[in-house]
């Protein structure tokens, strides 16, 4: 009892302005922003001077969407002495947000200046420089945050998309040149080691690993749909379009397996197929979308040859939208999809065309790591397995830096 009357008395001992700073902070801290924002307003007018109430301010205004505001407070914390680069940091953060590159550049500048090992200062700063089209110098940027944190996935994926536009902008030496530092300084990454060599071109991977595919996977999968959006994709559409004609008529009495299922965006259209509806994917990220889709029986996080081996004759139906395009050679995931179908069973799939007359190879992967394969590649492999080609359609799945992407998609049954 003595103790918590000793608190209450030490708590109503602090000043009206930090009583109510801690009150927000719990706040902030509860994901109460609008209560918060409200309460560090009274804490500030109550002392205008508490530049960390100034700092904490500015993040909740940032999360309300209030940029501008936001940046004031930022500026009023420095104002009264709260000199850090996490205050730059904020304050450029929320400059980038509203257009104003300049100063949002200056403020970065600061905040690495104070703190040169700041990683995230150097990520955001090289979003920054990437959103005015420097790409060299947002490149060395990324590399500069990696060699502060080299197991950062979000750095490496920056760096690997800043490599991605460097090449298609006309600058593949460039791009070449940063990815064997990227490789040679981070062997053990997966995304160094595929996208890396992709961009090199000299990939000797007969697939895409599954670490990084699973890495790639779970880093945007809560955007994975609009993103994909945004680009037209239509894979789905296009292998439901073929489902529906190379077979019955939806009766739900099938055993149906959506293979590298993803967020499940094939599900809609296979459902009614299904007396049992599975899906696989190697992404926890992806499949915790799906589940959130309630029209799965079943969904394992599992790499797919491996999921297929283990179950013998077990699907009427796979389809598989977008996955193969992760694989260059096709012949071990056809000879798996054979052994997991019934008699009579289909396998419905996409992958991108590499056109005969554009590669000796039978199989190329692209400078964003995804493999296109010849026709004639892809129907040998099929003839190889013990499946019989019935349909083959091309078609745009998609548009990149607005160009189409051409794929094919093909039928294939189980005899």
């Amino acid at each position: 009892m003595a103790a918590s009357r000793l608190a209450g008395r030490a708590k109503a001992a602090l000043p009206l302005a930090a009583r109510l700073c801690r009150q927000a902070d719990a706040l902030a801290a509860d994901g109460r922003t609008d209560a918060a924002e409200r309460v560090y307003r009274a804490a500030l007018a109550a002392d205008p001077t508490l530049a960390g109430a100034h700092n904490n301010h500015g993040n909740v205004l940032r999360a309300l969407g209030r940029p501008d505001a936001a940046a004031a407070a930022y500026r009023a914390a420095l104002t009264c002495g709260l000199e850090l680069a996490l205050v730059h940091y904020n304050l450029a953060a929320v400059l980038r947000q509203v257009g104003r590159a300049d100063d949002a550049a200056a403020a970065y500048r600061r905040a690495l200046v104070m703190q040169p090992d700041y990683a995230e200062a150097w990520n955001n700063q090289a979003n920054l420089l990437r959103d005015g089209e420097r790409l060299r110098d947002a490149a060395v940027g990324y590399r500069r945050a990696l060699a502060v944190r080299p197991d950062w996935t979000d750095g490496h994926d920056n760096f690997a998309t800043a490599l991605y536009l460097l090449h298609e902008g006309g600058e593949g030496e460039e791009a070449a040149r940063l990815a064997r530092a990227w490789r040679r300084d981070h062997p053990d990454n997966p995304m160094a080691r595929h996208i890396g060599s992709a961009i090199i071109g000299d990939s000797a991977e007969e697939r895409a690993p599954d670490a990084y595919v699973r890495q790639t996977f779970d880093l945007f999968a809560a955007e994975f749909d609009s993103k994909l959006a945004e680009l037209g994709y239509r894979a789905p559409e296009l292998l439901a379009e073929a489902v529906a004609a190379s077979g019955p008529p939806p009766n739900g009495d099938l055993a149906v397996l959506d293979a590298g299922c993803g967020t499940g965006l094939c599900a809609a259209a296979l459902r009614p197929y299904a007396r049992r509806l599975s899906g696989v994917d190697l992404s926890g990220g992806m499949l915790a979308q799906a589940r959130a889709r309630a029209l799965y029986d079943a969904l394992d996080e599992e790499e797919l040859v491996a999921y297929l081996t283990a179950r013998p004759a077990a699907f009427d139906l796979i389809v598989a939208a977008d996955v193969l395009c992760y694989f260059g050679e096709l012949s071990g995931a056809f000879a798996a999809a054979r052994a997991a179908l019934r008699p009579g069973g289909r396998l419905v799939f996409s992958v991108e065309r590499l056109a005969e007359a554009d590669a000796a190879a039978p199989y190329q992967v692209a400078t964003h790591g995804r493999y296109a394969h010849r026709e004639d590649y892809a129907r040998a492999a099929l003839a190889a397995a013990g499946l019989s080609v019935t349909a083959i359609t091309p078609d745009t799945l998609r548009f990149e830096s607005g160009e189409p992407v051409i794929g094919l998609v093909m039928v294939a049954v189980r005899p």
